[in-house]
């Protein structure tokens, strides 16, 4: 018996050993190619507006791609059933390769929005299908350790991808920032073939909610209009339209048999809901980490290398806080961390709303850093218990294996909405730099705020 259970302990050498190695670099490079775009494009952008215009566009970039990836999320298992681990891969490889490029060769900003939404789509499919193909792709020996690494790119996304846009950037070159993640799609689009199985799956796909997800991405959209709006009535008017069509979404998702969130969402009794709010509300500060090195080369001259890794101070503080915060276990301890994570993220950005001026020196610099550090640590200490959370909100292992992987989704719809709000929040403060960056990190800490108290229903 001995001799079977150290047989079947999977080792990360495993993974890199000849037999899985491909099949290893497929998978923890596609989660790698949509963690590094994330920060390498929020390096980039802030001197491609300068050769390619567009500023009021900015936040722009962020939420298409984000509503791209939202749609596209939904379709890995439909996509996974209909096409094998080896189709699907190609099928998600393709979209975000061609968006790649479209953006490497844009002239105008409107073109790299449109690249932009078709590289969301290919990243969608590329961080939802990781986690779904170990099963079929591993012997169950290696799914924990697969698992594990594959969730480790996160991290490493964090400090390349501003290291890989900031360097390219600084010497005006930000094309080739998106040449060089294009290059490397094309290499795993390569392996592919060698490193996964052809077979499809035997599971019935679940249908796609499109009606439900063309609403949300309306209200995302009518709020990034917002943003480019000057008329303050017409900017009124459509942040109006953007409330009632969300309201729209909500009673849609409680009446109707396919939904994008799981049926628990809207019982009354279950607190997932407002777990799930919780999590959208954090999510939404983390956009602050896209404007980060727009506004350090604006108000502190900055370069974009250095800028770059300003803009990941918040997924710093979120990954290290994470990690001592996951390991929690008393309920009355557990409990305090999820209430307090909201407030903790409030904190951070109020502070480093009040450090923003012009001609910001080193140490003001450092207390940017320092504060969206703490930010992020708001994030960390909450976030892994909310998952807890969300998996035990039903007694249903059905139910509340659906709750868990919404959270992934409703993740995404916080960025999205996010980066709609905060370039509508940095367009109103235009052209004071300054007002814009305040306007923007108050009105993420008002959210926060108003997400501790939701915090403390996610107990009910």
């Amino acid at each position: 018996m001995t001799a079977t259970v150290v047989e079947r302990a999977g080792t990360f050498r495993e993974l890199a050993g000849p037999k899985w190695i491909a099949t290893s670099v497929v998978l923890v490079g596609g989660v790698a190619l949509q963690a590094v775009n994330l920060f390498l494009t929020t390096s980039l952008m802030p001197t491609a507006i300068a050769d390619i215009g567009g500023e009021r566009l900015y936040a722009w970039s962020t939420t298409v791609f984000m509503i791209a990836s939202v749609a596209s999320s939904m379709l890995v298992s439909r996509v996974l059933a209909g096409r094998g681990p080896r189709g699907a891969y190609l099928a998600a490889l393709v979209p975000f390769i061609v968006g790649t490029a479209v953006s490497a060769l844009s002239p105008t900003m409107a073109v790299m929005l449109v690249g932009r939404a078709i590289q969301g789509v290919g990243g969608g499919l590329l961080a939802g299908l990781a986690y779904a193909v170990i099963q079929t792709a591993y012997p169950e020996r290696l799914w924990a350790k697969a698992t594990a690494l594959v969730s480790a790119m996160w991290a490493v996304g964090t400090l390349a991808g501003p290291a890989i846009g900031g360097a390219v950037a600084q010497f005006g070159a930000w094309r080739l920032g998106f040449v060089l993640l294009g290059g490397l799609a094309t290499v795993i689009a390569i392996i592919v073939p060698r490193a996964l199985p052809r077979s499809t799956s035997d599971t019935v796909p679940a249908p796609v909610a499109w009606a439900a997800l063309t609403i949300l991405a309306a209200a995302a959209g009518l709020i990034s209009v917002a943003s480019i709006l000057t008329d303050t009535a017409q900017m009124v008017a459509a942040l109006v339209v953007a409330l009632l069509v969300i309201g729209w979404f909500v009673r849609r998702e409680r009446h109707s048999a396919v939904r994008v969130l799981p049926k628990t969402t809207y019982s009354r009794r279950s607190p997932l809901k407002w777990i799930y709010l919780s999590i959208i509300v954090m999510a939404m500060g983390t956009i602050a980490e896209a404007f980060a090195p727009l506004f350090s080369q604006r108000l502190a001259g900055l370069q974009p290398l250095v800028a770059g890794f300003l803009g990941a101070a918040v997924s710093v503080g979120w990954s290290v806080a994470m990690f001592f915060s996951a390991n929690a276990s008393r309920p009355e301890t557990v409990r305090r961390l999820r209430h307090a994570g909201p407030a903790v993220l409030a904190a951070g950005l109020v502070v480093a709303g009040l450090l923003q001026q012009d001609n910001a020196g080193p140490w003001l610099v450092a207390g940017w850093f320092a504060a969206l550090v703490v930010a992020g640590a708001g994030i960390g200490i909450a976030f892994p218990h909310q998952l807890v959370a969300a998996m035990g909100s039903t007694p249903d292992p059905v139910e509340a294996g659906k709750a868990s992987a919404g959270i992934n989704t409703v993740e995404t719809i916080g960025l999205t909405f996010g980066s709609a709000f905060g370039g509508l929040m940095v367009n109103l403060g235009s052209p004071d730099m300054v007002r814009s960056a305040q306007f923007l990190l108050f009105a993420l800490a008002a959210a926060a705020l108003f997400g501790a108290v939701i915090a403390r229903r996610t107990d009910a």
